[in-house]
């Protein structure tokens, strides 16, 4: 799994749990439709720090609390 297929499916997990929609979250935390389409498709390469803070706001938790996950602490180091 890739970085990038990790915060996809924390993001889809988080909508689950919270009772969103990706349309919902995206205008819930002020984060543009087109670019939570764009991570969860796979499209956006890497997506802004910034973007990820206010989704975790939506969702009422914190950037420590979407990144502290077994998926996330198994990713393989990108720098080789």
């Amino acid at each position: 799994m890739t970085t990038q297929e990790a915060i996809a499916q924390r993001i889809r997990q988080l909508c689950k749990e919270k009772g969103f929609t990706p349309n919902g979250i995206a205008i819930y935390s002020a984060v543009p439709q087109a670019t939570v389409k764009s991570i969860l498709n796979g499209e956006s390469q890497n997506p802004k720090i910034l973007s990820i803070k206010k989704l975790c706001d939506g969702f009422g938790i914190t950037l420590g609390e979407f990144f502290s996950t077994e998926e996330f602490d198994q990713l393989e180091q990108e720098i080789k």
